[in-house]
């Protein structure tokens, strides 16, 4: 019998779904040996045990009927303890115990679609394993990416996370360092700006040297590699992690993240959470960065990366400049998801800062909506930027919905729960909404969007009536964004609410200097649209006509 490149493991109730996985694989020149007749159950086949043993990878299709099956069990405890286990979940199920530490590809969603990025990001580390035993010689760099032809759309950033190695040398720090790769992967993989490996991508290199890094990127398809190790300092466990660039072997970042060994029991998830939330940042801030440096030739994905890094400075010019990218990525690629939510979040902002309520606007944001939630429905950046596009023209309940289904998706995407919480402060649930923005504060460590969320925290308290909490928090937005109109504006209103004149003054004169295209009946306007519905909108705009006044002569 020939050695197949892939066992397929399957409970005989899903063989339709198991033939679509089987012809998928074919139709990419993979040898697949699936047993398409019924199975006792009893005992092992020769001929079934000989090809799941010498299958280079084994795809177990979990669903709730093969969860309880003991031949779908027995086979993913054989391909288990052979390191050729690729897990693939068809449908929502709780998977056995000793499997749920496992990254599992999601495709519950795939109907055969060979262009869907799950299915090519399954493919991607089927083929890993089936050409594992083929190491590419080292070479000096990893070539560049061919230039992009119209009408491509670009590829996410793509990241491996190589085993942590064990400097204490004790069988518990083993175990914590390979369950800190297991949950770095999977924190990353329920976000949306990286896309990494599974573990069993690079199970194999657990023990030994690694081999040259340029090769290794190469060899995996990945951009970025992500080394750690795991030692104890005194009372203290520390975790040290550095990204790499897979082609020239630079250390873009490095960091050391440390918990008391007293605390063991709650230290892995507080770490993960911090290492992941970390390294997303980092990851995306290095990929504008690359995208900026490159020339007009770009992809619709690297468009749509622009258009990010332009908005993300939230002023009438750069999200302009935003609205152009995306503009530009739909033209590219007008099949495109992610570009016309783009589109639509950089439309409604744009209307929304100008306090417009042109119902053209309106109709374009909502075309935009439509079209991204049907080519795309199901990623969490088209969903949290629908969901902010939504919020800016007004249909909060409906933004609240899909920025929800955002976090869904996608637990670990930050962006998301700041859509829901601008949704959730909008509906007059506050408590709500500061959970949100306290969640995109943790998830997103350190993002150039901070300070948007101390600004919506400092909101949130003013429709609570809190000034006091709103006044910490906006103080806080202007030490990381000092060259906001709007944050020194809120600023001034706060503090000439208690009491502090000067404050006020000086506040809201930098306000009118950073724009001084804005009249005060437009600031009034802006309000309006903005703060409709909260407790103190009449007390803030009344501070605002007096601190007009008060600063005529000081712009």
């Amino acid at each position: 019998m020939t050695t197949p490149d892939i066992f397929l493991s399957y409970n005989r109730e899903d063989a339709g779904v198991a033939k679509r996985f089987a012809d998928a694989f074919a139709a990419e020149g993979l040898n697949v040996w699936w047993d398409t007749a019924l199975r006792s159950g009893e005992a092992y086949d020769e001929v079934t045990e000989a090809a799941l043993r010498g299958a280079k990878a084994v795809v177990v299709l979990w669903s709730p009927r093969s969860v309880v099956s003991r031949w779908v069990r027995a086979e993913a405890t054989i391909a288990d303890r052979c390191k050729t286990l690729v897990p693939v979940m068809i449908e929502p199920c709780e998977r056995p115990i000793m499997f749920e530490l496992t990254q599992t590809a999601d495709l519950s969603h795939w109907t055969g679609d060979a262009g869907d990025r799950a299915w090519q990001a399954l493919l991607s580390d089927v083929r890993q394993f089936v050409g594992q035993e083929a190491m590419p010689a080292p070479i000096n760099a990893a070539p560049e990416p061919a230039p992009a032809k119209p009408g491509e759309r670009g590829g996410a950033p793509s990241l491996a996370v190589l085993p942590f190695t064990n400097r204490s040398g004790l069988p518990e720090d083993e175990v914590f360092a390979i369950g800190m790769v297991e949950d770095v992967i999977d924190a990353l993989s329920q976000g949306v700006n990286v896309r990494v490996l599974s573990s069993s991508a690079t199970a194999r290199f657990a023990s030994g040297a690694l081999p040259d890094l340029a090769a290794l990127g190469q060899q995996l398809g990945v951009r970025y590699l992500l080394e750690g190790n795991v030692r104890r300092a005194g009372a203290d466990l520390r975790v040290s992690v550095q990204l790499v660039e897979a082609a020239s072997g630079e250390i873009l970042w490095t960091q050391k993240f440390n918990r008391p060994l007293a605390e063991l029991a709650a230290l892995q998830e507080e770490l993960v959470g911090e290492v992941a939330g970390t390294l997303q940042t980092q990851v995306y801030r290095l990929e504008i960065a690359r995208v900026l440096r490159k020339p007009d030739d770009l992809t619709a994905w690297e468009c749509v990366t622009r258009a990010v890094a332009a908005y993300r400075q939230l002023s009438p010019a750069s999200v302009a400049e935003a609205h152009d990218e995306a503009e530009r990525a739909v033209a590219i690629a007008p099949d495109y998801g992610l570009a016309h939510a783009m589109l639509a979040q950089t439309t409604s902002w744009l209307s929304w800062m100008l306090a417009s309520e042109d119902a053209g606007e309106q109709q374009k944001v909502l075309k935009h909506v439509e079209r991204a939630l049907a080519l795309d429905p199901d990623n969490g950046a088209v969903l949290a930027s629908v969901g902010t596009a939504l919020c800016h023209i007004g249909q909060h309940e409906a933004g609240l919905r899909h920025a929800e289904r955002a976090i869904l998706r996608s637990p670990q995407f930050g962006f998301a729960h700041l859509a829901s919480g601008a949704a959730c402060e909008r509906l007059g649930r506050i408590e709500e909404a500061l959970a949100h923005y306290e969640a995109y504060q943790r998830l997103e460590l350190h993002s150039d969007l901070e300070y948007m969320a101390w600004y919506r925290i400092s909101r949130a308290q003013l429709r609570g009536r809190d000034w006091h909490a709103a006044d910490a928090a906006i103080a806080r937005s202007i030490a990381l964004n000092d060259n906001s109109p709007l944050l020194h504006c809120q600023g001034a209103l706060i503090a000439r609410q208690l009491g502090r004149a000067d404050d006020a003054q000086a506040m809201m004169a930098k306000c009118r200097r950073l724009d001084q295209m804005t009249t005060l009946a437009a600031w009034e306007q802006r309000m309006n649209l903005w703060c409709a519905g909260s407790p103190t909108l009449d007390e803030q705009l009344a501070h605002l006509r007096a601190l007009w006044a008060e600063t005529e002569g000081m712009v």
